[in-house]
């Protein structure tokens, strides 16, 4: 978790003007260290439950208000009510979800983590091996392909404009 915060957090020093107090705020300090390590743990840790907050607020407004339908026709027959049928799908769904992911952190709670992560980082020599997640590669391609520093952010977050749109 040292590299990925350092990598992350230098992409803010391509900001013009106020990058390196931007990193520095980021950081607590003067580099990635424990305050850095400990906002970003907080970070993931409440993040989930502000998306299951959403997801929640998201479901009672669909079920008070109902959904948008694009074709026009609103015809009370074709509607199936979210209670019982969606419901209990969606209820089934997320307990076969919890129960993978349960046994996977009570049973087998290193099958999915780099044997890497347990290397203790040190912050004067880069390791060679490291490398980002797969989902992460096209943006490190793109970000080592370009010499320039704020050339390279901006390429990264155009290519995902253009993929968005």
């Amino acid at each position: 978790s040292f590299w990925p915060a350092t990598v992350i957090t230098n992409l803010f020093s391509a900001i013009p003007l106020i990058g390196k107090e931007v990193v520095d705020w980021l950081w607590g300090g003067f580099a990635v260290d424990n305050p850095t390590l400990n906002r970003f743990f907080s970070l993931h840790f409440t993040f989930p439950f502000v998306i299951v907050g959403a997801v929640l607020i998201h479901l009672i407004l669909l079920h008070e208000v109902g959904s948008n339908n694009p074709l026009g026709i609103t015809l009370k027959t074709e509607n199936i009510p979210f209670y019982p049928y969606f419901y209990t799908k969606d209820l089934f769904g997320l307990i076969v979800l919890f129960l993978i992911f349960f046994i996977f952190i009570f049973y087998y709670p290193n099958t999915l983590g780099h044997p890497d992560n347990y290397i203790e980082a040190n912050p004067m020599k880069t390791p060679l091996h490291i490398v980002p997640e797969w989902y992460f590669l096209p943006f490190d391609a793109i970000l080592r392909s370009i010499p320039n520093k704020i050339g390279g952010v901006i390429a990264m977050f155009g290519s995902l404009i253009i993929l968005l749109t």
